[in-house]
């Protein structure tokens, strides 16, 4: 199904590498594979397969198969790294809940009741640390130096090494990225420091220095967008890293940086991305060819197995009632009813606007109430058949139960809508408040979406009716089960607090206020115990 991928090859890099990771993460890998880092690197192709070994910490979770994982301790299931990051943003939100509270960690964050004891917290953080110790090890291993030792002379492999080290440390910077935004402080290493040693902790205004310092630096000697092998970052990757951060600087360093977050959305616009033409198209088995997709986390049925955020959210979506997942591409019962939708979702399409918007795939009535009651009832709550195993032109992914779709991490879509946001709130709109000053470039934006979602412009928006809280509900239609739900919902001061309640936060059956320290996610006890540079989030 898949053409012009890059071929992942799950490699361990050097037995160092683990050794760093247990310092920091009491990780332990189950089945230690010692690679001499000379002997490893010892034919040319080398460098390629622990690139696309990195690259694959992103998608799989050991060298066993879908059911290994290479973090001591955590299971497959709660460390793989997409899968945890649409857990931490999406479950603990109102867009969706899972319907068997027994899976490890599972009750506790969708009802935002967690401990510093939550297996898919520490499922995260350990992947992400994982993926920076991946990282440095990588970049430690192709120095100059290095080269030299082993007499890599060729001027294209060089030149090619040079590529492949930019990479990793944007790389680097995404994972760094992840949990200050989660977490707001983390274990700080680079190639610099020495392996087998706890890394220092990093507070949120650090891990942000150092990431756009990075990227900034960085950002010349990446390729140009879109110029890169399918599946490898580019320029614009590195600049949506820094648009979301600039548009989130208020949250994590009390600073407005929203021109900032203006101009990296105007370069990644002039990257020569559009949007796909069927909204749709950008979650289908084929997807990788979507022309608005600037970084998307693989999926391969055959190639790259693993209980990802697509094979978890199309499984997922298929109804205990309605078993549809043939149409989706996967087995017909699916996994049972595992996902469904909270009330609050499906109310952000009400109204006659929408009764044509294609994002709005939401299934319900007759058996299936609106109202979940009992999470454990799978017949209660709306469901959603936004992803799917299909292609765009109706051929069924390679495997039935482990889907061809990439996971979407960023896509043109959100820059449009970021670019609106920042622009509006740069020129003086504060959340709660009703200003409606959105530019004439920004309304083009968020109607194109509209126009694409409704093949027509007869849900178009005027500049009066966009307010902030417009713009929330909006990325919430266009970018739901993306990964940017909590984020979003912190940004607009309603993911804490009682301005905004949903079904089942706060472990109430119709939601309730949680306290403000909830807006950060623990550091793992385990994690505290393996370094003792780490102090725990407050409230914890």
């Amino acid at each position: 199904m898949k053409k012009s991928k890059f071929n992942f090859v799950y490699v361990i890099i050097t037995a160092f590498v683990f050794v760093s990771c247990e310092s920091d993460l009491d990780i332990t890998p189950e089945n230690p594979q010692v690679f001499l880092s000379d002997e490893f690197f010892a034919t040319e192709n080398a460098y390629k397969k622990g690139l696309a070994g990195v690259y694959g910490n992103l998608a799989l979770t050991g060298t066993d198969g879908p059911s290994s994982s290479n973090i001591g301790g955590v299971d497959a299931g709660t460390s793989q790294y997409g899968r945890c990051l649409w857990y931490l943003q999406n479950l603990a939100t109102d867009e969706a809940i899972w319907s068997y509270e027994n899976d490890e960690g599972v009750r506790d964050l969708q009802r935002n009741i967690w401990t510093s004891d939550n297996a898919i917290i520490r499922g995260m953080y350990s992947r992400a640390m994982f993926h920076v110790a991946l990282t440095n090890e990588y970049l430690r291993q192709t120095t100059s130096s290095k080269l030299s030792s082993r007499g890599v002379t060729d001027p294209t492999l060089l030149a090619d090494i040079e590529d492949y080290r930019n990479e990793m440390k944007a790389m680097r910077a995404l994972a760094y990225y992840h949990l200050m935004d989660m977490f707001g402080k983390a274990a700080f290493n680079t190639e610099n420091q020495p392996v087998a040693v706890a890394g220092v902790q990093y507070t949120r205004q650090q891990l942000f220095e150092f990431i756009e310092t990075d990227l900034i630096n960085l950002i010349p000697s990446l390729k140009a967008p879109r110029t890169n092998e399918s599946g490898r970052l580019d320029q614009a990757f590195a600049r949506m890293i820094l648009a979301k951060m600039y548009l989130n600087a208020e949250v994590y360093i009390g600073q407005n940086r929203y021109q900032d977050c203006m101009t990296q959305c105007e370069a990644i616009i002039a990257g020569g991305y559009a949007l796909e033409l069927n909204y749709l198209d950008n979650f289908k088995a084929d997807n990788d060819t979507s022309t608005e997709m600037i970084f998307a986390i693989q999926s391969d049925g055959v190639v790259t197995q693993n209980f990802g955020p697509t094979t978890v959210m199309i499984n997922g979506s298929v109804g205990s009632l309605e078993q549809n997942g043939i149409s989706l591409g996967v087995g017909a019962g699916g996994w049972g009813g595992a996902i469904r939708l909270r009330k609050q979702f499906v109310e952000k399409f009400n109204g006659s606007e929408f009764d044509f918007d294609i994002r709005k795939t939401i299934s319900g009535g007759g058996q299936r109430t609106l109202d979940i009651l009992d999470i454990n009832n799978r017949n209660q709550g709306y469901i959603l058949s936004k992803y799917s195993n299909v292609s765009s032109s109706g051929i069924n992914g390679s495997n039935s139960t482990f889907v061809d779709t990439d996971f979407p991490l960023f896509r043109l879509a959100d820059v449009y809508l970021m670019y609106a946001e920042a622009q509006m709130r740069k020129d003086g709109a504060t959340n709660g408040s009703s200003t409606a000053n959105v530019s004439s470039t920004s309304l083009g934006y968020i109607n194109a979406l509209r126009e694409r979602a409704n093949d027509g412009n007869f849900a178009n928006v005027s500049t009066s009716q966009v307010t902030l809280d417009f713009i929330l509900d909006e990325r919430s239609r266009e970018l739901h089960w993306e990964a940017h739900r909590r984020q979003d919902l912190i940004r607009f001061g309603k993911y804490s607090g009682g301005i905004y309640n949903w079904a089942w936060k706060g472990n109430a059956p119709g939601g309730i206020a949680i306290p403000t320290f909830r807006n950060l996610y623990p550091i793992p006890q385990l994690s505290l115990v393996a370094n003792p540079n780490l102090t725990q989030n407050t409230g914890y």
